[in-house]
């Protein structure tokens, strides 16, 4: 039961991983008209998020998955776990904040932009838990 914990728990961070960016990135210009700021600016800050996302979520979510996962086949489920959360995320993120002002609509293409990610995403976590599996401490002991 602790491991089915521990595997939600690592697909709901693998959902936020994907979900901080992406909400960022279609709510440009409501940021940019709440803050006052120049969307240049939201862009900027958007883009350093995302890197620092990417890099920070990958080096937790690698040594998560190597500590409280440890080496099961099992830890593959992650690549399907997360979906169910992020539409959650989606969905209560939609209801709370719905937009209501339509200059708020964001551009046709960052939905191009999304599909995308959608599209390489799995095969990121694919590759994350594949890391953290052969990454472990094979050394052989002797004595």
């Amino acid at each position: 039961m602790r491991y089915f914990l521990k595997l939600n728990v690592i697909s709901i961070l693998y959902a936020l991983m994907i979900f901080v960016p992406l909400e960022l990135m279609l709510n440009v210009y409501r940021i940019s008209r709440l803050t006052n700021w120049e969307i240049g600016t939201v862009n900027i800050l958007t883009g350093v998020i995302l890197i620092v996302d990417v890099i920070g979520g990958t080096i937790l979510l690698v040594f998560l998955t190597k500590k409280w996962l440890g080496e099961r086949k099992a830890n593959f489920w992650t690549v399907i776990l997360w979906v169910p959360y992020f539409v959650l995320f989606i969905y209560i993120f939609a209801s709370l904040f719905p937009i209501t002002y339509g200059g708020d609509a964001p551009n046709p293409v960052t939905g191009l932009l999304a599909m995308g990610g959608f599209i390489v995403y799995p095969f990121y976590i694919l590759i994350l838990n594949f890391f953290s599996m052969i990454s472990g401490d094979k050394t052989i002991k002797t004595a």
